[in-house]
């Protein structure tokens, strides 16, 4: 008797999972099978509709099995399947209250299978998820949710920028802000917007509007949301990308190698080609033009509404509810956009009247504002008295050392965004605290002092200005700006090119035994000039002070006794000097004018342009003096903080405890500062061991051990060699004690 064939129908395996492996090797020949599984899914689910809650714990395994079976194969069979994802929508948005967990998660999961698999676009998935999570009171699936959408707008804009899908997803979180400023469903926006934004996904203006709406909320925490977004979003960003790139490289030819080596797997091919693709990845990047990454404070549509109502709302309004920490999150963004896009508040200089105070809470986080909050373009007038009122509460004698350095320094950092809105008087008073004794006192009235050297030096006494500035107020090179005043834009550095290209031509006319209004015999006038490529042009100018022209005598304070010259000799010197150095500044900035408007600076000159800046720079921060104008280096969208307000008084020198707590912060393993060897011993107690002879030796007092050396000395040669031969003997047989060894 021959074998009999098995039909096809009986090699089918009950579980679905077979099933399924066997429809995704050969559609067609399953075809059958997998209708009936469809018609039991559609029974199952008109069932669930019908009844809930009232199912049993096996039906609802079987309903979630044809999920995910239906879920895998819905591409193979698009028109059977057409009507599936509704169907899932309709269950998942209907009862995801009373869903059971697992079977929840597998509808949720079910659906970003479909879209992966193109069944579904991404509206349609994000449209469906986004109201489950603005509404359901499931902590897990909010997560779940969350972590779906966010993935699905990443891998949506991956390969390009899909403005349809961003369009439709900023549109519904706009609305959700805006149509209920009350609801604390606007969080989800506001997390959403802010991870999209540090991941670089979204970085439009858009966006930036969305949060800004977030931040006129009535609703705390999204106020605090959308604050917290343009003070801190931009750093997140940075963050973001340095750590991603700092990603490990790939060593392609190490890879390789190992594939040759082992055994020939599809898992080890794979691997290669994942290495291969990063590696592409990273050239592909490190190639790309570098994206401009604006801030969110610079696509902000009205700078100047948006301060306003935020002020008006939040700090302004009695009725106001929020927290101080909030009020200050919000005074610090209104502060940074004033200072930031110089715009004008005038109600919030004077709302800061009644919190510059000692007493105040978070006092210095008020001045950091009022700081940042100041700029060239804001009148004077509503500085001085906010000036007037840091010095009479903050700083006097009285005061404590911590809050007189912090209002000295507020009042520096203040000054130095509008240097006119302090008067001679004050300025004079507030310069002679560094006499004190308290060093972060010292330092800040030092700051002040050496800001004003360079600001506004006619307002210091003459034996506080300093050699620099009484030397440019002589020559007039040192003026201070009036209100509205903006400085010229220029090249940074270019008076020194033009300073060095004058030297250059002074040296080789010196050289030829020239004067400096003749010209040398048989070239015209304007070869004389170099052309920049040449190189001579890399020669270091001279430092000596013989072409540097006379010595100007400066007096470093009022009391020196000097012998007066007759009046008469007095006036003429004055007239020559006073007449060679307008003489000398015109042709200073003749010179520096017609580098700039007739001549095209080449490579070589900017190259020398470079070092003259580095230079002028290092001279600059050269013994005790600080660099020049600190205030500017710092960035401006970063801000000021009540920290960098602070920082004077951390200069005094600490204590012991202050030391110590210092020392446990860099290592919080420790239960306490040791030593090594005190380590050691606490470790070795814990243990239960003991110490080792040799320490016992080591330890063992003195004038025990002073007879056996005594008697060592005495041995004869025999006897030390037998003493050495027991001891080796000994040492062979586990010791005196002969452990391990038999008798």
């Amino acid at each position: 008797m021959g074998k009999r064939k098995v039909a096809a129908l009986e090699k089918i395996e009950a579980d679905l999972a077979g099933l399924q492996y066997k429809i995704r090797k050969d559609p067609e020949a399953y075809e059958k099978e997998f209708i009936e599984n469809w018609q039991q899914f559609d029974a199952a689910h008109e069932k669930f509709l019908a009844a809930p809650v009232g199912a049993d714990s096996n039906s609802f395994i079987t309903f979630r099995e044809q999920i995910d079976l239906i879920a895998h194969c819905a591409e193979l069979y698009p028109q059977i399947t057409a009507t599936f994802p509704d169907a899932l929508k309709d269950v998942l948005t209907k009862h995801h209250a009373v869903l059971e967990p697992t079977l929840r998660e597998k509808i949720v999961s079910s659906l970003t299978l479909l879209r992966r698999k193109d069944v579904i676009d991404s509206n349609y998935l994000l449209t469906t998820l986004f109201p489950i999570l603005i509404s359901t009171p499931s902590k897990s699936l909010r997560m779940i949710l969350y972590q779906k959408i966010l993935s699905d707008i990443r891998n949506t804009n991956t390969k390009s920028t899909n403005h349809k899908v961003n369009r439709t997803m900023q549109t519904v979180l706009y609305n959700l802000v805006t149509s209920d400023r009350s609801s604390p469903k606007a969080l989800w926006a506001v997390k959403l917007v802010r991870e999209l934004w540090r991941r670089q996904i979204w970085t439009d203006a858009r966006t930036v509007d969305i949060m800004r709406q977030a931040s006129l909320s009535d609703n705390e925490k999204v106020i605090v949301g959308g604050v917290r977004f343009f003070l801190g979003g931009d750093k997140e960003r940075e963050e973001f990308e340095d750590e991603s790139s700092d990603e490990e490289t790939v060593d392609i030819k190490k890879v390789k190698h190992s594939v040759e080596i082992n055994k020939k797997t599809k898992k080890a091919k794979k691997a290669l080609d994942r290495a291969v693709d990063r590696v592409k990845r990273q050239e592909r990047k490190k190639n790309a033009p570098h994206p401009l990454n604006f801030s969110a404070l610079h696509l902000l549509q009205d700078p100047q509404g948006f301060s306003e109502n935020l002020f008006e709302k939040h700090l302004q309004n009695s009725k106001s509810k929020l927290a101080l920490e909030s009020k200050l999150l919000v005074l610090q963004l209104v502060t940074r956009l004033v200072g930031l896009h110089k715009l004008t508040v005038i109600s919030l200089y004077s709302w800061f009247i009644k919190h510059l105070t000692p007493r105040q809470q978070s006092a210095s986080s008020f001045l950091a504002s009022l700081a940042q909050g100041t700029h060239n373009l804001v009148p004077p007038d509503a500085i001085e008295p906010l000036i007037q009122r840091i010095a009479n509460e903050f700083v006097s004698e009285a005061s404590a050392s911590e809050v007189c350095s912090a209002g000295l320094n507020a009042i520096r950092e203040i000054c130095a965004r509008q240097p006119l809105a302090m008067n001679e008087t004050l300025l004079q008073d507030l310069v002679e605290y560094r006499k004190s004794k308290d060093k972060g006192v010292m330092m800040a009235a030092k700051g002040l002092l050496s800001l004003y050297r360079e600001k506004g030096a006619e307002m210091l006494r003459k034996k506080d200005r300093g050699k620099d500035a009484t030397i440019g107020l002589k020559s007039g090179d040192l003026k201070q700006l009036r209100f509205g005043e903006e400085e010229v834009g220029e090249i940074d550095g270019l008076e020194l090119l033009a300073k060095w290209k004058e030297e250059q031509k002074r040296r080789k006319r010196a050289e030829q035994g020239l004067a400096d209004g003749e010209e040398s015999a048989g070239k015209p006038e304007g070869e004389d000039e170099e052309d920049g490529w040449n190189s001579d042009e890399w020669e270091v100018a001279s430092n000596d002070s013989s072409d540097s022209g006379e010595w100007i005598r400066v007096s470093d304070s009022e009391d020196e006794a000097e012998p007066e010259p007759d009046a008469k000799r007095q006036k003429i010197d004055s007239e020559d000097q006073g007449g060679d150095d307008k003489e000398g500044a015109g042709d200073e900035v003749t010179d520096f004018l017609k580098l700039a408007t007739t001549q095209i600076l080449t490579p070589a000159d900017l190259a020398k342009l470079r070092e003259l800046r580095i230079e002028a720079s290092v001279n600059k921060a050269m013994g005790n003096r600080k660099r020049k104008q600190e205030m500017e280096s710092r960035h401006v969208d970063e801000g000021l903080t009540a920290e960098q307000i602070e920082a004077p008084s951390k200069l005094r020198k600490s204590t012991k405890e202050e030391r110590i707590a210092l020392a446990k912060e860099g290592k919080p393993d420790r239960e306490e500062h040791k030593s090594t060897q005190a380590i050691r011993k606490a470790k070795k107690d814990a243990e239960g061991k003991s110490t080792t002879n040799k320490e016992k030796a080591r330890r063992k007092n003195f004038m025990m051990t002073l007879g056996k050396a005594k008697s060592k000395q005495k041995r004869s040669l025999v006897a030390t060699r037998n003493i050495l031969k027991n001891h080796v003997e000994r040492s062979k047989s586990g010791g005196r004690r002969r452990n391990g060894q038999s008798r």
